[in-house]
């Protein structure tokens, strides 16, 4: 047994061998107890004195010899331990070096099969689970540099053929460096597919929000009135602000198509997707452009009828006050309608009112109503004014605020008209109550 070459041809059957070995070892140990008390017994024959049943140097000899072979017996134990030791070690490495190719040979399988995803999600799902690899490609890393340094210190003991281990430490040297190519690899997919799909969503978000931002600066709200028109152009303000802010994130679009994988930013999709957010955002700022001047326009036109309506208010109360007033023609009725004009106003003449401007003949000034019609034709001057300057830059409206203009105009032609009558009137009674008195 204890010369046998039997070492094991696997790590189960040298651990049964060891097994046995160890039950070998104490039966040798057993039986040395026993060969030492009986030479230890035969010695106390060798030195008796008188008579001696055996001559002393028989049994010192076959002591001794008893006893070499004892030694001969637990050294053969020794190294056969030894042996059965080493070939342990050389299977556990093997089994080890196996264990690691199954590992290596399954990873393979896997990323072989994976994807890099459909969408933003997937691809966030495989690029956890591929650093959860990462981090069993670094355990067994290190699991396979300790079964190398095995595989070195069995060469170093030179106790079997060297050619078995070496080619098995090569080959799986080479395969695990194969298996770090394809990991790399395949996190570059990732990569690559998480840039891809987030410039997608990135672009996807913004597509949407161009949109939004469209179906807001292309609305036919343009207020019903000063305050409402002047509230819609503020917040279009705000808008025309934000899609300026986002002119840059348009024009980096390309910048960052270019920075995708070759695969990823030479698709026809990709490429007109690009062109499509490009293009919509030319015309929401377009639009943007047109809704300003809309709401200005809308702005001015009721900033136009609200003028205009404060300017018929007053001419409706003087055009009445002029229609109830009576010119009498007794002196002293005279001199207290005078000094009503007086309270009222002076009367001052304005020319007729027509689309390029009045034509103004001053008589008899009446200094309050003078300045209350001088400060009114300014207004209704600026309110001609604006109405022209609405007509020539192709106002919708420009029919309506014609007519509005045209209507406001005979209001203060026929004030005029009624304020030059009754000076008059006023004017001859005057003169003829003057001449009486005179003579």
């Amino acid at each position: 047994l204890l010369v046998s070459k039997d070492l094991g041809k696997h790590l189960l059957e040298v651990e049964d061998l060891l097994q046995k070995h160890g039950l070998l070892e104490a039966d040798i140990s057993a039986q040395t107890e026993r060969v030492q008390a009986l030479n230890a017994a035969a010695l106390k024959f060798s030195e008796l004195e008188g008579y001696q049943p055996c001559d002393p140097q028989i049994i010192c000899n076959r002591v001794n010899h008893v006893q070499t072979c004892l030694e001969e017996l637990e050294e053969l134990a020794a190294k056969r331990r030894k042996e059965l030791e080493d070939s342990r070690q050389l299977w556990t490495f093997f089994q080890e070096m196996e264990e690691a190719e199954a590992w290596i040979r399954e990873k393979e399988k896997i990323l072989a099969a994976k994807s890099c995803g459909r969408d933003l999600s997937s691809v966030m799902t495989l690029t956890n689970k591929h650093k959860t690899m990462l981090g069993e490609l670094g355990n067994r890393r290190a699991l396979l540099h300790q079964t190398m340094k095995k595989g070195e210190k069995i060469l170093a003991k030179k106790s079997f053929s060297s050619v078995g281990i070496q080619e098995k430490m090569r080959e799986v040297c080479l395969r695990w460096k194969k298996l770090e190519e394809i990991t790399g690899l395949h996190q570059q997919r990732l990569e690559d597919a998480m840039n891809f799909f987030q410039f997608s969503a990135e672009t996807d978000d913004l597509v949407a929000w161009l949109q939004d931002m469209y179906r807001i600066v292309s609305s036919d709200d343009f207020g019903h009135d000063d305050y409402s028109s002047q509230a819609l152009l503020r917040k279009h303000r705000a808008v025309v602000d934000e899609v300026e802010k986002h002119r840059g994130a348009v024009l980096s679009l390309r910048k960052q198509l270019a920075l995708l994988a070759p695969d990823h930013r030479q698709g026809v999709d990709v490429q007109i997707r690009v062109v499509e957010v490009e293009q919509l955002y030319g015309e929401v700022a377009e639009v943007a452009v047109l809704r300003t001047q809309w709401l200005q326009d809308a702005l001015a036109v009721y900033r136009m009828f609200s003028e205009v309506h404060a300017c018929e208010v007053w001419v409706d109360e003087k055009e009445q006050w002029l229609e109830k007033m009576e010119v009498p023609e007794e002196l002293d009725e005279v001199e207290v309608v005078q000094h009503r004009w007086v309270r009222w106003g002076g009367v001052g003449h304005r020319g007729p009112l027509c689309r390029g401007g009045p034509a103004r003949v001053h008589l008899l000034r009446f200094e309050s109503l003078d300045q209350e019609m001088n400060s009114v034709m300014g207004r209704i001057l600026d309110v001609n004014q604006v109405v022209q300057q609405l007509v020539d830059g192709g106002h919708p409206s420009s029919d309506e605020v014609r007519s509005c203009q045209d209507h406001l105009n005979s209001r203060w032609n026929r004030v005029v008209e009624l304020v030059e009558n009754k000076k008059s009137q006023l004017s001859s009674v005057l003169k003829i109550q003057n001449f009486l008195l005179e003579c």
